[in-house]
């Protein structure tokens, strides 16, 4: 059978099937905050370039605008170029966001002692990314720690051969008890150990 729970506050979810594989979400670019922030600085770009080419035009393209105090040299080519900025990168925050970057899941598979990382990219050759690690290539479970102005938690996945995986996001810290219990259930599944790393 298969039973699943989610942890609201650290945007993870968890599958186990027969008790022997264990599934952890990883949340991507398609986020609220991402989603304002995408609309925001599209629609503000535009705004800008609308009014430098009002201006340029001599005709109100803007509801609830003036152009008449703005000349096209040099206030109407600079709002034209800032317009121009803004919507390029407002356009490529929504297709960010429209192709969901950074989405992903791990895969620990105790029947086959496999570990199985997936990850969205952007669209191309490498538009899935794909790893798999034996059990026992897996070293330890580190927890990093980094507190100050921009705070950083992240669970590590240590290998025999000095490599480090990251197997949670870092733009959306997590309480630190959560990510202490993630840690500690992962350690005990995989039967390593655990190391704190605090910066």
């Amino acid at each position: 059978f298969l039973l699943r729970f989610k942890d609201n506050s650290s945007n993870l979810t968890y599958f186990f099937a027969h008790y022997t594989i264990m599934r952890t979400y990883i949340t991507g670019s398609r986020r609220l905050s991402n989603i304002f922030w995408a609309l925001s600085v599209t629609l503000g770009g535009l705004g800008f370039f609308l009014a430098g080419l009002s201006s340029y035009l001599e005709k109100d393209l803007l509801l609830f605008s003036n152009i008449s105090e703005i000349a096209f040299i040099p206030q109407g080519i600079v709002l034209m170029f800032y317009g121009s900025v803004g919507s390029i990168l407002g356009v490529f925050l929504c297709l960010t966001v429209w192709w969901d970057i950074g989405f992903g899941y791990n895969d620990y598979d105790q029947g086959l002692q496999q570990i199985l990382l997936y990850r969205k990219g952007f669209p191309g050759k490498n538009r899935e990314l794909s790893l798999r690690f034996a059990f026992s290539e897996v070293k330890s479970i580190k927890i990093s720690i980094k507190e100050g102005l921009n705070p950083k938690r992240q669970l590590i996945l240590c290998l025999r051969d000095n490599r480090e995986i990251p197997l949670t996001g870092i733009d959306q810290p997590t309480a630190l008890n959560k990510i202490e219990s993630e840690a500690v259930m992962l350690a005990k599944y995989l039967g390593v150990s655990l190391e704190t790393l605090v910066e």
